[in-house]
C-alpha cells in the first residue's frame, strides 16, 4: 500500500499553488498598469496635437485678418483724385492759372481757382478778361489793379479816383467781386459763351477775338 504525502507535504504544496497563482495575476496587474500608462500617454499626445493644430489655424486665420486689415489700410491711404476742371484737380489748375498771372496777381492761382469753382465760373475765360482789361498780360498791371484793387475793369459805386472804376479794399475783395459780377450778371443769365459776355462786357468789336487768344494761351501753358 502506497504512502500517502503527509500533511506537511500537502500544505507545502498548496501554499506553493497559491504564491503561484497570486504572481501570475500580479504580472497581469503590471502588465495592465503598463497599457493603462500607454493609452494616458497615447491620449496626452493626442490632445497636444489637437492644441499645436487648432494654434496653428488660429495663427493662420489671425495672419490672414491682417493680412486683410493691411490691404484695407493701404488702400484707405491711396488719396483719391478730384477732378475739377478739364482733367484737373484743384491744385493743377491753380498751378496752371499761376504760370498766367504775373504782377501784383502774380502767385493768386489758387484764389482763383476757388473763386471759379464757388461761383461756377469758366477759370480760362474770366481769366482772359482778367488779362485783357489790365494789361498783366504784359507783365505789369495797370494802377486800376496795384491801387484800386480791380481786376476786371467793373464799375462800381466806390470809385478809383476820378476814372469812374470801382475800388476795393483788397485784392481779394476784388477778385471775390470780379467773379460774382461774371457769375450773376452773365452766367447765370445765360451769357455763357465768350461772344455773349461780350455784347454786353465790351463795346469793342474785336473783344471776343481777344479773349479767345488768351484763352488759348493760357490752355496750352
Amino acid at each position: 500500500m502506497k504512502k500517502l504525502p503527509s500533511v506537511k507535504a500537502f500544505g507545502a504544496i498548496i501554499a506553493f499553488v497559491l504564491v503561484t497563482v497570486l504572481l501570475v495575476k500580479g504580472a497581469d496587474g503590471n502588465k495592465n498598469l503598463k497599457t493603462s500608462s500607454t493609452i494616458e500617454n497615447e491620449y496626452s499626445f493626442t490632445c497636444n496635437a489637437n492644441s499645436s493644430t487648432i494654434s496653428s489655424e488660429v495663427n493662420k486665420t489671425n495672419e490672414e485678418v491682417s493680412f486683410v486689415s493691411s490691404d484695407k489700410e493701404a488702400e484707405e491711404e491711396i488719396p483719391t483724385r478730384v477732378e475739377v476742371y478739364d482733367g484737373m484737380t484743384k491744385e493743377e489748375l491753380a498751378s496752371k492759372l499761376n504760370r498766367n498771372l504775373k504782377s501784383t496777381l502774380s502767385g493768386y492761382g489758387t484764389i482763383f481757382a476757388e473763386y471759379s469753382l464757388k461761383y461756377e465760373v469758366d477759370p480760362y475765360v474770366a481769366l482772359a478778361i482778367v488779362l485783357h482789361e489790365t494789361g498783366c498780360a504784359s507783365g505789369k498791371c495797370s494802377t486800376l489793379v496795384s491801387k484800386c484793387n480791380n481786376i476786371g475793369g467793373m464799375r462800381g459805386n466806390r470809385s478809383c479816383g476820378s476814372s469812374g472804376y470801382g475800388s476795393f479794399k483788397s485784392l481779394n475783395a476784388g477778385i471775390d467781386a470780379f467773379f460774382k459780377n461774371l457769375s450773376d450778371n452773365y452766367y447765370k443769365k445765360g451769357l455763357n459763351t465768350i461772344e455773349k459776355i461780350g455784347k454786353k462786357y465790351a463795346e469793342s468789336k474785336t473783344w471776343a477775338s481777344r479773349i479767345h487768344y488768351y484763352v488759348q494761351k493760357i490752355k496750352a501753358s
